[in-house]
């Protein structure tokens, strides 16, 4: 693949995020935002999140060494600060950082 084909596909991806994230502003302009948006922006983060730690946890095997403690201890880390923050944030990013000095030091 050469530089232009790189070049092209990076605008057609930032052209089409910056179209979808400003969609909503533009066809609400002047209107309130229907309930069923409200609802959505409310329940799809935790629907996000849920889906995430499904598909993250899909393939952990209680069975094998090291059974799964590393991705239970980073969960439980990553669950307990956004309890505590309510920032989705501040609770991914150390909770990452656990697992990978988990999987990389601890349970190698």
């Amino acid at each position: 693949m050469d530089d232009r084909h790189t070049i092209a596909l990076i605008a057609v991806m930032s052209i089409g995020t910056i179209i979808l994230r400003g969609l909503p502003f533009v066809l609400f302009k002047d209107k309130k935002t229907p309930p069923y948006v409200d609802y959505l922006g409310r329940v799809l983060p935790y629907s996000v999140m849920a889906m995430l730690v499904v598909y993250c946890m899909k393939d952990v095997s209680v069975f094998k060494a090291p059974h799964g403690l590393p991705e239970a201890i980073a969960g439980i880390l990553t669950a307990g600060i956004f309890v505590k923050t309510r920032n989705t944030l501040a609770s991914i990013i150390p909770g990452t950082i656990c697992y990978m000095i988990l999987v990389q030091l601890v349970f190698h």
